[in-house]
Parts: structure tokens; sequence; C-alpha cells
């Protein structure tokens, strides 16, 4: 059972990854543009107030990013960072514990993308295609380029470049 588990683990944690950036996205799209029931009930956040405005930016562009898996560690760490400043600056004054500070999405969110950050995008990334192909049009080991002795590729090249 295990094993079959393991095998499934790259999946499980792209259908993780997708889910999460959706949601996340979602609130971001909701407070810039007032759709799915607008910002805190109704409504949008106003272009550049701080920090709700810039909040709902990361929230919408990191969540697409980290849904899409293009740039997947990078955007989870940022979108990490804001849940974190969300739950300590908005929650963490109200009460210790996010259940009682309604600080529990935040935190959630936070820890989430922390997972993201070390485990990586798992199955179906974008980020997966593009370092699938650039693998494979990088030159061999032991052929022409910097990684084997010169052929005839390399003369051409030095040529060109001179």
């Amino acid at each position: 059972m295990p094993t079959r588990l393991n095998a499934a683990q790259p999946y499980a944690l792209g259908l993780f990854r997708i889910v999460t950036g959706l949601l996340f996205a979602c609130h971001g799209a909701a407070s810039l543009f007032g759709v799915l029931g607008g910002a805190h009930g109704g409504g949008t956040v106003p272009a550049g107030a701080w920090p709700g405005w810039y909040a709902a930016v990361i929230q919408l562009v990191g969540g697409a990013l980290v849904m899409l898996g293009a740039g997947t560690r990078s955007a989870a760490f940022l979108a990490s960072g804001s849940m974190a400043y969300a739950y300590f600056v908005m929650h963490q004054e109200k009460a210790l514990f996010p259940l009682q500070n309604g600080g529990e999405l935040s935190a959630l969110y936070a820890w989430s993308f922390v997972l993201l950050v070390f485990t990586g995008p798992g199955a179906f990334a974008l980020e997966r295609v593009f370092t699938a192909r650039a693998a494979h049009t990088r030159p061999q080991a032991g052929g022409a380029g910097e990684d084997g002795p010169a052929g005839p590729g390399d003369r051409t090249r030095e040529a060109v470049a001179a």
C-alpha cells in the first residue's frame, strides 16, 4: 500500500497545488474586481491602498502562478510571506490562537505555501514542461560544447564569435 501511495505522491501534490493556487487567486480577484462576492462581502479594495490592494495583487498573481505551476517555489514563498504578514498584523493582535482571532485561513495558506516552497510543484506543472524542453535541447555530455571535447560545431561557433 505505501508503494502505491508513494507512486501517486507527485499527482496528489500537483492537485493540492492547483486547488490551493486557484482558491488563493479567487481571493485576489474578489478583492480587485469585486467578483465572487467582492472584498469583505462586497466591493473592491481601493487601488494602491496599503496593505489590502497589494495583498490582493499578490493573491491574484501568486495564486495564478502557483496554480499553473510556473515559478511555483518563488510565488509560494511570496504568497506565504504575505499570509504570515496578514496573520501577525491583522489577526494576532486580537487573540493568540487562529481559532480565536479569525486567522485560520491566513495560517493555513501560509503553511500550505511553505509546503510548496519545499516540495516543489508536483505533477501537472508548466515549469516541468519548460525544464523538460530545456534538457532536451541542451547538448549531451561528451559531444560538442563545454562539457565535452571540441568538435566541428565548436569551431563554427568560435568563427561566428570572432
